[in-house]
């Protein structure tokens, strides 16, 4: 299990604010990770979220997940968050949150010891890195503590430009970045790719650009999310083929 505390991403942290990376202990710290994930997606980004707590988001899958934060110790806050969904736990629930995008069949074989992570955000004042760097730093962490082998996930694109810049990025990226044929899903409510332009000069969002230069694999076309309004890339990050800068600072993996 992931500790509460990581000294070494705490110490370079410091040389800004006090902040502490760990997995929520108690429902106090996790109704706070839910409003922050309100604020961001939904005040901020404008998604629609089915949720019976004004201010808090929060689904069918959250009661199942673990939750990781990163706190502000001198602010008193939470100020980024992953939530992570174990196979076991996926189990329970009845599948990954993922499935209701995209058909994981070929993903079958890898359920033992797949985790999949999702409603990352960080909140407007702290998105400088080093929040992002320790919520990394705690994912590699809890893959290496429990033995997992690989992360999936939905990584998003905005769609307010009518899907546009998503088609263009995924006609950029996915050949570079493909997952094996055996590893590719299929989305249940695909971006419609030939009705969009697909060659924009598009910057890639921060959170794709590291998963994929810490080597995730795109499995597949992207999916349409109509109540975030985003279009949805599902990755694939194998923990064996995790890029060795990022397996040194991460994961204190040694040549």
């Amino acid at each position: 299990m992931l500790q509460n505390r990581q000294p070494r991403q705490e110490a370079a942290a410091r040389k800004g604010r006090n902040l502490h990376v760990g997995l929520a202990t108690c429902e106090t710290e996790i109704l706070e990770a839910q409003k922050l994930r309100y604020r961001v997606f939904a005040d901020e980004m404008g998604a629609r979220l089915a949720t019976r707590t004004p201010g808090v988001d929060r689904d069918i899958y959250d009661p199942f997940c673990e939750h990781l934060i990163v706190r502000d110790e001198d602010a008193g806050r939470i100020v980024g968050t992953y939530r992570i969904l174990s196979p076991a736990a996926a189990r329970k629930v009845g599948g990954y949150y993922s499935e209701n995008e995209f058909d994981l069949t070929r993903l079958q074989h890898l359920r033992p010891r797949l985790v999949e992570i999702g409603r990352s955000c960080i909140d407007a004042e702290y998105r400088s890195g080093a929040v992002i760097a320790l919520l990394w730093g705690g994912l590699a962490r809890y893959m290496q503590e429990n033995g997992y082998d690989y992360l999936v996930g939905c990584a998003s694109i905005s769609m307010a430009d009518g899907g546009h810049a998503a088609a263009s990025l995924y006609n950029r990226l996915h050949e570079k970045h493909q997952a094996p044929t055996e590893y590719h899903v299929f989305p249940r409510c695909p971006l419609p790719m030939a009705a969009l332009r697909s060659d924009l000069a598009t910057e890639a969002p921060p959170l794709i650009k590291g998963y994929l230069r810490a080597g995730a694999w795109i499995c597949g076309a992207p999916a349409w999310d109509p109540d975030f309004n985003t279009a949805d890339l599902p990755i694939l990050m194998p923990m064996s083929k995790v890029d060795d800068r990022y397996a040194r600072h991460f994961m204190g993996r040694r040549d």
